[in-house]
């Protein structure tokens, strides 16, 4: 299946089942929003690296018209809804400040193992204790996809937009658990690092070594 959808290009990767919260100033995004809000219509957020507009991205329904300013700024909430990817970008659009794209939406297989969700949020949230944050994710561990947890496990955005290109939920957990594996061990080092440092110019209750041993 392919159509036309308008390009919103941002730097930052979007998944599918995402809240989005999304302040619009510039003039043709202000026409683009106002159009697809009019017409209940989709629009993609393709992912901006290097300044570059990437091939993946995820269409985004807007779900809420929150505030409308006097200048025609607006704030929006919008909802991820499945992945693209762009054939062809029209720059140029008759009567539109923005640009769009023919894309087409790839199969994305979504079912994962709850049992192995469950396992990869221990370590997940034996990362976040590592940094002394709290996260809720505000479903039930098993019911959780790589979707719903990408954005919370210190990925960079090259990071992200690569499990972005994934379109098999195994794959995205295979590849978050990776991640979790190599960081985990990296950000306890760190802490025992700064427990270090914090020690340093403190006298210190050791023992002495015999070397006569």
């Amino acid at each position: 299946m392919t159509n036309f959808i308008p390009l919103f290009p941002l730097n930052i990767v979007v998944y599918p089942g995402e809240d989005l919260h999304l302040h619009i100033f510039e003039p043709r995004y202000k026409q683009l929003i106002t159009e697809c809000h009019a017409a209940q219509k989709s629009f993609g957020i393709p992912a901006v690296i290097n300044n570059k507009v990437q091939d993946f991205g995820t269409a985004v329904t807007i779900t809420e018209l929150s505030k409308v300013y006097d200048n025609g700024e607006m704030d929006i909430k919008t909802k991820g809804d499945k992945v693209f990817r762009i054939l062809e970008v029209i720059e140029e659009i008759p009567d539109k400040l923005y640009s769009g794209a023919i894309v087409n939406y790839p199969d994305n297989y979504e079912r994962g193992n709850p049992e192995l969700m469950r396992k990869m949020m221990a370590s997940i949230r034996e990362l976040h204790q590592l940094l002394n944050v709290k996260k809720d994710f505000k479903k039930e561990d098993g019911a959780l996809s790589a979707y719903d947890v990408a954005h919370h496990v210190g990925l960079s955005l090259e990071e992200e937009y690569e499990l972005l290109n994934l379109l098999d939920e195994r794959q995205r957990r295979e590849y978050l658990k990776r991640h979790l594996t190599k960081v985990i061990p990296m950000v306890a080092g760190m802490e025992q690092l700064k427990e270090k440092i914090k020690l340093n110019g403190h006298f210190k209750n050791l023992g002495g070594v015999d070397l006569g041993k």
